[in-house]
């Protein structure tokens, strides 16, 4: 087997046995597979959970999808809740690749499997910031990069349809960032393969222009009050590196062309949430989880006019801050494995309109 791409290592230790960021070892809990990931010509490792063993040659799968952890870092937490969902959907198992990849920062420096793996701050890699150490440049985005890259590798994945990249909390605000700023979406469909993104429940999204949400209407922020609120994170000023040198206007009508599904849990209201991004550049987007994504979506529409947006809108009935209750929507089951959850036990989907 020829080495490209990403060269499948090892499970970190026996299977069922997780050596994870937190250290500890149970064996309920899964076994991260150390990956070595190729980028700009050097290799690096890097922990993804899995369902089958990445790298190798895998001729049933025609979907593969990748799904981010939040804040915690806790991508088996995600790994196991995707792992049931996929069950439940009803979607052929052999035919979907689950990946959760596992980003870790530098307080996870020194445990057990950690070694030689990029490190992050601890929001550093949410937003696309290079790793604090290693030999080279590298963005959690780049990693992301890297991972398509080698799902596009046609030696071992032939039958590979679509990627789907999903997450929700701090794993959608780096889908979303992703799906704004990456610059292969548009290569990779031309090879045959789909792109599709998932943001359920961020705390923030990235603005194409200066003008935030105010009354039914957009203005400038106040920046009395918030001078640099339309700084990356939440806007295009002082961005990362590895989103370049592209106007707000061209990436915009790059992202409006993208397959791009968002979730709002209708209970995700709550302005106190403990996990919910205070910094006033997050403020300037809405109060709330709920109403900063029905804010963006209004942004979208404001910015598309008359043109179409390749992108759905879904608001989960009943939810609030969960993965679990929000993936197994109706509407989320059918955007991560297309095949819709059980709508006597599944939450219910009401659509957003966003012509």
């Amino acid at each position: 087997m020829k080495r490209v791409g990403v060269l499948f290592l090892a499970a970190a230790i026996a299977a069922g046995v997780c050596a994870s960021p937190s250290g500890q070892n149970a064996p309920t809990r899964p076994a991260w597979q150390r990956v070595e990931l190729a980028h700009a010509g050097e290799r690096y490792p890097f922990a993804v959970y899995a369902n089958m063993p990445f790298g190798q040659d895998l001729p049933d799968v025609d979907t593969a999808v990748i799904i981010f952890h939040g804040l915690l870092r806790n991508g088996n937490d995600y790994y196991t809740a995707a792992v049931k969902l996929l069950a439940e959907s009803g979607a052929r198992q052999s035919a979907t690749l689950l990946l959760a990849p596992n980003f870790l920062a530098v307080a996870d420096a020194g445990k057990p499997g950690v070694d030689g793996m990029p490190l992050w701050t601890v929001q550093g890699w949410i937003v696309g910031e290079d790793a604090v150490n290693g030999r080279f440049a590298l963005s959690s985005l780049d990693v992301l990069d890297d991972l398509v890259a080698s799902l596009s590798d046609r030696e071992h994945l032939p039958a590979l349809k679509r990627v789907v990249i999903a997450g929700h909390s701090g794993g959608a605000q780096i889908a979303q960032r992703y799906a704004v700023l990456n610059a292969i979406d548009e290569r990779t469909r031309a090879r045959g393969i789909e792109l599709r993104y998932i943001v359920a429940n961020p705390s923030s999204y990235l603005y194409f222009d200066n003008l935030r949400p105010q009354g039914g209407a957009f203005a400038p922020y106040n920046t009395t009050w918030c001078p640099n609120y339309n700084d990356y994170r939440y806007g295009l000023d002082r961005i990362v590196r590895y989103a370049g040198a592209a106007s707000g206007s061209d990436l915009f009508r790059r992202y409006a062309a993208r397959d791009v599904t968002y979730l709002l849990g209708s209970l995700d209201i709550d302005p106190r949430h403990p996990a919910l991004d205070k910094q006033c550049g997050a403020e300037a987007e809405g109060a709330n989880r709920n109403e900063r994504g029905r804010g963006y979506l209004k942004h979208l529409m404001h910015l598309a006019g008359t043109s179409r947006l390749n992108h759905r809108a879904f608001e989960v009935q009943g939810v609030g801050h969960g993965q679990e209750k929000m993936f197994g929507s109706t509407c989320g089951t059918e955007a991560l494995f297309g095949r819709r959850a059980n709508a006597a036990t599944a939450a219910a989907c009401v659509p957003i309109d966003m012509h």
